[in-house]
């Protein structure tokens, strides 16, 4: 059921992933349905996010993992997949939620925005200053 796979993913997000540049958590701990979560993205090395620190929102509505979660920047940030005036990570842009599978998690979801700051197309684009929000 959808609440062991969120307790599952919660476990995970609190221990670190991998080198632990990406992290996600509960927003709000006593939410039963376990709806709200945020994420953090170290910005990687040799692209114009290096050492910024990213924070998101995403929001498992009650279809999730049968589909994506919604995924929003709260920190600013200028990259070719996110609205600019919302922050908001637009499926039609991130193949990742574009093309979503069941098996995808909010892991995954972090991990490849990250992977996406450092491509061509986004890993020289000026940014906001930083510590900026929408």
């Amino acid at each position: 059921p959808r609440n062991f796979r969120l307790l599952e993913e919660l476990e995970r997000g609190e221990k670190g992933i991998g080198d632990g540049t990406v992290s996600y958590g509960m927003d709000d701990g006593d939410d039963i349905y376990m709806r709200s979560w945020t994420g953090t993205i170290i910005g990687p090395h040799n692209s114009v996010h290096e050492g910024r620190i990213y924070q998101l929102k995403l929001f498992c509505d009650k279809d999730y993992p049968e589909k994506p979660p919604s995924v929003r920047f709260h920190s600013r940030i200028n990259m070719t997949c996110v609205n600019h005036e919302t922050g908001v990570v637009e499926p039609k842009k991130f193949a990742l939620l574009s093309n979503w599978q069941r098996e995808y998690t909010m892991e995954d979801i972090l991990t490849q925005l990250k992977k996406e700051m450092a491509t061509q197309q986004n890993r020289k684009l000026v940014q906001p200053p930083e510590g900026t929000y929408f």
